[in-house]
């Protein structure tokens, strides 16, 4: 919701770091958290222009040393990007399926995206998270779970899901 006007006011990584910071915040203020995230946003920007030339780096390794990105975030930027699978994202809905799947039972990010990458083949990596991010939107949320629309139903061992008052 609010990238597209973002990069529309501000299209280049040296634009955004050199815009006036209310601006930035009230352009993301929808957000929650807003100030640390425009902070952020303007030093990622900033780092952007001086150690790689305004363009976003295409390894994990650089993405983590940049302001406000981390695992997550650069798995994103790589995976959705550039197309290049090196783990998985591991979000809420992410970790959240992935124990009630029984596929980890890490509630630690790096963790349950080891184990996930030892589940799954490199090349399903990027569709996975996609996939597990939608389903735990729409049939397996958090608080009250739609097993009985979930595709996955037959397989799911429903590990922490209340059945008739007590959690599997």
């Amino acid at each position: 919701m609010v990238t597209g006007p973002l990069f529309r006011r501000w299209p280049t990584p040296a634009r955004l770091a050199a815009a006036d910071r209310t601006a930035v915040e009230e352009a993301i203020h929808s957000t929650g958290f807003f100030r640390a995230k425009a902070k952020s946003i303007q030093g990622c920007c900033q780092a952007l222009v001086e150690r790689h030339g305004g363009e976003v780096p295409q390894t994990l390794e650089e993405l983590v040393r940049l302001p406000g990105v981390g695992r997550k975030t650069a798995n994103v930027v790589l995976g959705s990007a550039f197309g290049n699978a090196v783990g998985v994202v591991v979000d809420t809905h992410v970790g959240r399926l992935s124990r009630r799947l029984g596929l980890t039972a890490h509630t630690d990010a790096v963790r349950a995206e080891r184990d996930l990458v030892a589940c799954f083949p490199k090349e399903h990596w990027i569709a996975l998270s996609h996939r597990l991010i939608a389903l735990g939107r729409t049939a397996c949320s958090a608080r009250s779970p739609q097993c009985g629309a979930c595709p996955l139903e037959d397989l799911c061992p429903k590990k922490g899901v209340a059945v008739a008052g007590r959690r599997r």
